[in-house]
């Protein structure tokens, strides 16, 4: 037997030496009733405990930013883990303000919701740059950071359209956009999904396509001008459940509810959802589900912080799966959550 050979032989058996000893061990351990220490709980708990996550919503005043922190807190604050809010309230500029100052305090972890695609980029790339983590809910930015958690919206423009076209088949084929702010990722990429739907039905004629920029009241008014001009209108494709109230209110005082196909998007509240998918104000609203997103964006700041990756170093995106929400399904347990229950 070579050199080499008795080698590699000594190490086998001293490793099989090894885990019988632990082997016996620990069954001696469970034989006289003792419980054995997991030895990977410690370091998982210190890896988050006194860690700071700061939030930095559009505004704290709707049922999504609001459900993403009660799920944060939730889950994150028993381990030990601060949070620091920083409510942008609709404004862009006290929202890039809010991420600046965060750079000079150093948060572990930044969580934040932008309101277009390129306002806040350089600001979160220089925040990985300095060491900290970012994840981005629901609406990123043009910098792909550590993490993304979120709707594809590709894919709820096209979900939208499909639905829409298909509640037109035998009706006049004319329907409208309601887009919210078109620098948004979720108003510019839902278009682009529903663009990819209009390409292959050429029967159907966009006769509005216009931006109320997440505003209900412009909704409402945009709406009524539309309905006006176009009263076969079949069908309205809106990119916000917040403000496709606005639409909807349209619909209903002219006399349109049942014959204009309303499909909406949003987080899935029960208020904001289902009770007026019921109601018949909207026809279908897909929802993103705020819970389950929140549960994915505690997943991922969970491992960020006791992963060891530098910030920066990994890349990566949760798309959240898309549930419509229609009169067969908007009063089954389940189908949207409540902001007390969250």
């Amino acid at each position: 037997m070579s050199f080499n050979h008795r080698r590699h032989l000594s190490r086998l058996l001293a490793g099989g030496i090894l885990c019988a000893g632990l082997a016996a061990g620990a069954g001696q351990a469970l034989a006289q009733g003792k419980g054995l220490d997991e030895p990977f709980r410690q370091p998982y708990l210190k890896a988050l405990e006194g860690k700071t996550v700061a939030y930095v919503p559009l505004a704290m005043n709707v049922d999504l930013m609001q459900g993403w922190y009660a799920g944060l807190k939730k889950e994150l604050e028993p381990l030990g883990v601060k949070f620091v809010l920083r409510d942008a309230n609709w404004s862009t500029n006290a929202g890039a303000q809010a991420v600046t100052t965060l750079l000079s305090e150093k948060p572990d972890v930044i969580v934040v919701q932008n309101p277009d695609v390129q306002t806040y980029a350089k600001l979160l790339q220089r925040a990985e740059a300095a060491g900290i983590h970012v994840v981005q809910i629901n609406m990123r930015s043009s910098y792909n950071s550590s993490a993304y958690v979120g709707a594809d919206w590709i894919e709820m423009g096209e979900k939208q359209a499909a639905a829409v076209i298909n509640a037109c088949k035998g009706k006049s084929n004319k329907i409208a956009i309601m887009q919210g702010q078109l620098s948004a990722a979720a108003s510019a990429y839902t278009l682009t999904g529903v663009e990819n739907v209009l390409a292959k039905h050429p029967e159907i004629k966009v006769v509005s396509s216009q931006a109320a920029d997440w505003d209900a009241t412009k909704a409402k008014g945009i709406a009524q001008t539309v309905l006006k001009q176009h009263p076969d209108l079949c069908g309205i494709i809106g990119f916000w459940d917040g403000m496709d109230v606005g639409t909807a209110a349209a619909i209903q005082e002219a006399g349109l509810t049942g014959k204009v196909f309303l499909a909406t998007s949003g987080g899935g509240e029960q208020t904001r959802s289902c009770d007026l998918v019921k109601s018949g104000a909207f026809d279908v609203d897909f929802s993103y589900d705020v819970p389950s997103q929140a549960g994915s964006m505690v997943t991922m700041i969970k491992w960020l912080l006791q992963s060891g990756v530098k910030p920066g170093t990994a890349k990566g995106s949760i798309y959240t799966t898309l549930i419509p929400i229609t009169k067969e399904n908007a009063s089954l347990p389940g189908t949207c959550w409540s902001l007390g229950k969250s």
